[in-house]
């Protein structure tokens, strides 16, 4: 991974990128607005001396200073669905998605249901989602989120993406794919060299460019969808873009980043996509918007 990484990014990218493995992540969640409000959360936090932090992006993400994980899971706010732990990167995919009432919104890789419920949130409960998740047990998982975040209008399909059947079209697709983990890593991890493989990075690829193709096939035509991963490797991410722009379905709508100049960005080489740098804050990501022409 080392070497892969050396050859993609400079000195001083490669060295942001180690020295974010090595850090342990703060705590974060977000406000489920279906259940509750930011004022409500601030004064359970305060009543219980944790102390917090905002993000500029997202008015309903919260960063724990002082605590771990375990101790926010023992909260009433957090038994009751009124909050969902997930890392900050991985909120902002369904906010560039940009969920609105009324739309028709496929989750292709939905499991565990952080990005299901997000949207739903989003849009107030007023989009139609369909939620796909092959595995069973995941798909039960995925359910019970669902259920306990309130998220209403919400379809789980236990299936594979892949197989979805061409009689589908969506007004808007998020495709955060299966991938290898290289922006998630810890590199004290012991097992790291057992789990993360080349062999895990080619099935992920391969797994992505097939999804890929199924969202595009699936999308309505002048639609948007978003494709994510929790890989900073361009062969997971550009590459994978690069080789569905040159079949001419889709073409690249550049990401707003105006309230992400405290997000710490890699390098990309497509303009309008966004690779985030793994931090104390955020966990490694990419994110690209895709519009299926007419």
């Amino acid at each position: 991974m080392y070497e892969k990484l050396k050859l993609q990014y400079d000195e001083e990218d490669l060295k942001k990128i180690i020295e974010g493995y090595t850090t342990k992540r703060k705590t974060t969640f977000r406000v489920n607005t279906l259940k509750s409000n930011i004022e409500e959360i601030e004064e359970v936090l305060k009543e219980n001396n944790i102390s917090y932090s905002k993000v500029k992006w997202y008015d309903d993400a919260f960063v724990i200073n002082d605590v771990k994980e375990n101790e926010i899971r023992n909260l009433k706010i957090y038994e009751e669905g009124k909050i969902y732990l997930q890392s900050l990167s991985s909120m902002m995919p369904v906010i560039f998605l940009n969920p609105n009432s009324g739309e028709n919104i496929l989750d292709m890789c939905a499991a565990p249901g952080g990005k299901t419920t997000q949207i739903a949130t989003l849009s107030n409960n007023t989009s139609l989602i369909t939620a796909c998740e092959k595995n069973k047990i995941r798909a039960e998982k995925l359910k019970y989120n669902i259920e306990k975040q309130k998220a209403q209008k919400t379809t789980v399909l236990e299936q594979d993406a892949k197989n979805l059947s061409e009689f589908f079209s969506f007004d808007k697709i998020l495709l955060d794919s299966p991938c290898s983990g290289s922006g998630t890593i810890n590199i004290e991890d012991k097992k790291l060299e057992k789990y993360f493989t080349e062999d895990l990075v080619s099935h992920s690829i391969k797994a992505q460019q097939i999804l890929l193709h199924k969202a595009i096939s699936l999308l309505k035509p002048g639609h948007e969808m978003i494709y994510s991963t929790c890989s900073i490797l361009k062969e997971e991410n550009e590459n994978n873009i690069e080789k569905v722009l040159k079949n001419n379905q889709v073409e690249i709508i550049p990401l707003n980043t105006e309230k992400l100049e405290d997000v710490p960005l890699l390098p990309s080489k497509i303009e309008g996509v966004i690779t985030v740098c793994p931090t104390e804050l955020y966990e490694g990501f990419f994110i690209a918007k895709l519009l299926k022409k007419k």
